[in-house]
């Protein structure tokens, strides 16, 4: 049936063990380039071999691949390059291996239609003086072969929300292994992974990246991403960041934007931070369709004014209420300072256009 795939958990991995052991020449690094693909939410990755350990994304080549595969060029011209822009420690292969987050870029040299990075960058080069951090919070979802949430009753549903949240036992959360997993691979990595919990739906999770200065909450992002689908590969399921995995009463899933400046984080910076939720507020709309790859249509499932999220159509803002756009944290008020939460990034957002969107409103007015 189309859309079922074998189980890839049905591969022996003692075997692959056998040859991961095998000794790795010291004067060859496998360098695993990855990058954002046409859909402007999933990640691909190719392998090729370099001599040198990279120390700066500048002395690795450019490269290219076949974006008439990728959604990103036709069969006639389909060579799209691959501009290196951060590296990591690379968690399944070890040793000197790296991963290398990539910009992506046309025939032309101009940057795809799913390259954000570009301009993003141009924003917090603008911005720099107003040191922005960020944090992001990211949901997702943990789905079976056939597309079913990860540990749900083929013939069912399991019990109404609340004893999910943060969960403990295994009536209660299914999947902590591919988790934790994802956890210590990203700390292997270099990703600024500050996280992780158990999320309202079960088989729900989230993790969280920050706080990041600039481009680098971005490249963290994707990357984090990156080596969540490698682990859950590993264990032979998926992971989904659709905003609204399951119609009803279920929870859906967001990248909550935590987002602060200097100012905001000094002495009395809660006044700072009422004059940006000002400016976000007269840029609703445009915030709204930069907050999904579809511009607005995922999240609209999910934006309903119901399960924890505002409506898609009305701003609004409060302290520690999850049911507005933004919200300021009972700690921030309460201290005067600190940083604000846009709830309103769905989970399959590109974090580069979120925080850009983010800096042009609220530091650069544009």
């Amino acid at each position: 049936m189309a859309g079922l795939m074998t189980n890839a958990s049905a591969t022996n991995k003692a075997v692959l063990d056998r040859y991961m052991r095998l000794p790795q020449p010291d004067d060859k690094v496998m360098a695993t380039y990855v990058w954002i693909d046409g859909t402007g939410e999933y990640v691909r990755a190719k392998t090729r071999t370099i001599d040198f350990i990279p120390k700066t994304p500048s002395e690795l080549p450019i490269w290219n691949y076949d974006g008439s595969s990728t959604y990103q060029a036709e069969g006639s011209n389909s060579d799209v390059y691959l501009y290196p822009v951060a590296i990591y420690r690379d968690p399944f292969c070890l040793g000197n291996n790296r991963l290398v987050l990539c910009d992506t870029y046309k025939y032309n040299k101009r940057p795809t239609e799913s390259n954000h990075r570009n301009s993003c960058l141009e924003a917090m080069n603008s911005a720099a003086e107003y040191e922005p951090w960020f944090g992001i919070e990211q949901e997702y979802t943990l789905l079976d072969n056939d597309l079913h949430p990860f540990g749900w009753p083929k013939n069912g549903f399991p019990g109404p929300q609340g004893p999910y949240y943060c969960g403990v036992g295994a009536n209660k959360v299914f999947g902590r292994d591919i988790v934790e997993a994802h956890y210590r691979a990203a700390l292997y990595a270099g990703v600024n992974i500050s996280g992780t919990n158990a999320e309202v739906m079960p088989a729900q999770w989230e993790f969280q990246v920050g706080p990041c200065e600039g481009i680098t909450m971005g490249d963290d992002l994707w990357m984090a991403r990156y080596i969540l689908h490698r682990v859950a590969e590993d264990f032979g399921v998926n992971v989904s960041l659709d905003p609204k995995p399951m119609k009803g009463e279920w929870n859906g899933a967001g990248a909550h934007c935590n987002f602060s400046t200097k100012a905001m984080r000094e002495e009395n910076g809660i006044a700072e931070i009422e004059k940006a939720i000002e400016k976000l507020s007269r840029c609703h709309v445009k915030h709204i369709k930069a907050y999904d790859p579809h511009e607005g249509k995922d999240n609209e499932r999910r934006l309903t004014g119901r399960c924890e999220t505002s409506s898609i159509h009305d701003f609004s803002a409060g302290v520690a209420n999850r049911g507005c756009s933004i919200r300021v944290p009972r700690g921030v008020a309460e201290e005067r300072k600190g940083y604000l939460e846009d709830r309103r990034p769905a989970s399959n957002s590109d974090p580069y256009q979120v925080t850009e969107v983010v800096v042009r409103t609220t530091c650069l007015e544009q």
